[in-house]
Formats: C-alpha cells, structure tokens, sequence
C-alpha cells in the first residue's frame, strides 16, 4: 500500500494543493465563515502539497521543512479539535443545520490529512536506478 502510495505521490501533492485552493476559495468569497485556525490548516494542507512537489522530496531538507511546518499545523488543529470537545463536555455544542461543516469535524478530517502527507513524504525514497 505505501509502494502504491509513493507511486502516486505526484497525484496526491496536487490533489492536496487543489483541496487547499478549493477551501480558500470558499474562505475569500465569503461562503465559509472566516477561522484563522481552519485558514491556518488549509495553508498547512497546501504547503505540504508543494513540498511533494519538489523534484526530490525524499531529501532531508524537503522532511525537515514538511516536519516544522506540519507541526504548527498539528499544534492549530489539536487545538481547535480540543476546544470542540470543551464544548462538547460542557453542553455547549451545537451541530447547527449543516452538520457535515461543523469546525469539530474538520479540524479532525484536516489532522487526518496532515498526518497522512507529512508520512507520505517521510515515506519516499530516492528511486532506484
């Protein structure tokens, strides 16, 4: 599964860029309501896109940056996830009438996906000639 994955790295980077593009665009026209945390996670999405990108993402450098700055996006969406079960702990949640665009669930779908890209990329390796 994770050869399969390396395959298609290329894929996933502008799959995880366009999903980055597509949210901020939501954000900009005004559909979404404004989260520094959730604009925070969809850069963090994009910027680790990018970082796949790179002609060698299997380098140290391209691990080391994918690795700080995934870590400032586990750190924003952790505490975003954490205020909702506050919330949640302390009778206050509320799914409102779109529940699948509840911030609670985002920020986990988003931890989801950070973890999976910053793995991806600690995963490649220098291809064999």
């Amino acid at each position: 599964m994770l050869m399969l994955l390396n395959n298609h790295m290329r894929f996933i980077a502008c799959a995880a860029i366009a999903l980055s593009i597509i949210t901020w665009a939501t954000d900009i026209t005004g559909v979404v309501y404004e989260c520094p945390y959730c604009r925070t996670q969809r850069t963090v999405i994009g910027l680790l896109g990018l970082l796949m990108l790179f002609p060698r993402p299997f380098h140290w450098t391209i691990k080391y940056l994918a690795a700080v700055v995934s870590a400032f996006g586990f750190s924003v969406g952790s505490t975003q996830h954490f205020s909702g079960w506050r919330k949640i702990m302390g009778n206050e949640f509320e799914w409102g009438e779109q529940w699948f665009l509840n911030s609670w669930m985002l920020s986990g779908f988003a931890l989801f996906i950070i973890s999976g890209l910053v793995l991806l990329i600690f995963s490649a390796t220098q291809p064999k000639k």
